[in-house]
């Protein structure tokens, strides 16, 4: 009886696989400039933001740019791909207390949860994001610029 229960495990678990496997090349990323992003850039990997699902979307932080203080209306999970990226939590924008994230670490961001991050040294960072859309984003002080460029 067992038996029978694990393989309607597994035949569920079967049926539940996507249709078709894709995959992306590094070379295919296409990256766009973000609107007054002082040089970032994002890329649409995989689902959309906007849209209802899964999405997959990567961020480019050019030396010595960070975001302000924001949040999301739903959690986002967060990979860096290169570089020594730092983020921190809550209202104050303090770069000098950020904690710093080397490629291959991992960060979940709450939904609603406070936060700003980016590069504050002198190399580009990369990070994947992950999450379920649709998503909005929000600063904490609209009248400041988003995006900042720290002194390098």
């Amino acid at each position: 009886m067992r038996l029978f229960f694990m393989t309607l495990a597994f035949a569920g678990a079967a049926a539940a696989q996507p249709a078709e496997f894709r995959s992306v090349q590094a070379k295919a990323v296409h990256w766009q400039p973000i609107p007054n992003g002082q040089g970032a850039q994002s890329a649409l990997i995989a689902g959309n933001p906007s849209q209802p699902g899964t999405y997959v979307i990567r961020v480019k932080f050019p030396p010595h740019v960070m975001d302000r203080p924001h949040h999301h209306s739903r959690d986002r999970h967060v990979t860096v791909l290169q570089g020594r990226w730092v983020a921190g939590t809550g209202p104050d924008f303090a770069p000098d207390k950020a904690q710093v994230l080397t490629a291959g670490s991992y960060m979940f961001h709450p939904a609603g949860g406070v936060h700003w991050d980016g590069s504050n040294s002198d190399e580009t960072v990369i990070v994947q994001i992950i999450g379920e859309g649709p998503v909005t984003s929000a600063d904490v002080d609209p009248a400041l610029a988003s995006w900042v460029k720290l002194p390098g």
